[in-house]
């Protein structure tokens, strides 16, 4: 049996740390034909006045994902929105910790999500809101 879905105030996701590999990064930019030099070579990307490749927008995207579907897991819900903001670069090989917290809840069964991306540093490079709805039994 499914148990139901019940979330709390303030009840936190993570933190997870994650390290998004160089290797990682290209093979991502090349399954998903992101042509740029941004995703897959250090000296291009600095000659375009980054410092060495970055990683694709969508896959920090796919991070903070993982880490609200890990914890809708087996639960009755779905993430039916998500709105995020890029801030800063994220780079590969360095430490990168997801953190999320429940903001709100609604009386139609839903959960309200604020969730980011840090560095080392705690600058939070990407930030989303998500909003969380249980589904009809």
């Amino acid at each position: 049996m499914t148990p139901p879905f019940r979330a709390v105030l303030g009840e936190e996701l993570g933190p997870r740390i994650v390290v998004i590999s160089r290797e990682q990064t290209r093979d991502y930019a090349r399954q998903y034909r992101f042509e740029s030099a941004r995703f897959s070579d250090d000296e291009r990307a600095r000659r375009i006045g980054l410092p060495g490749i970055i990683v694709p927008g969508n896959m920090s995207l796919a991070y903070l994902v993982k880490l609200v579907t890990d914890w809708i897991g087996t639960r009755p819900a779905t993430l039916v929105r998500l709105s995020t903001t890029y801030r800063q670069l994220v780079r590969p090989d360095s430490p990168l910790t997801l953190h999320g917290v429940i903001t709100g809840a609604g009386g139609d069964g839903s959960v309200e999500l604020d969730l980011w991306m840090e560095n080392e540093l705690g600058e939070r490079l990407v930030t989303a809101t998500a909003t969380v709805r249980a589904l009809p039994a």
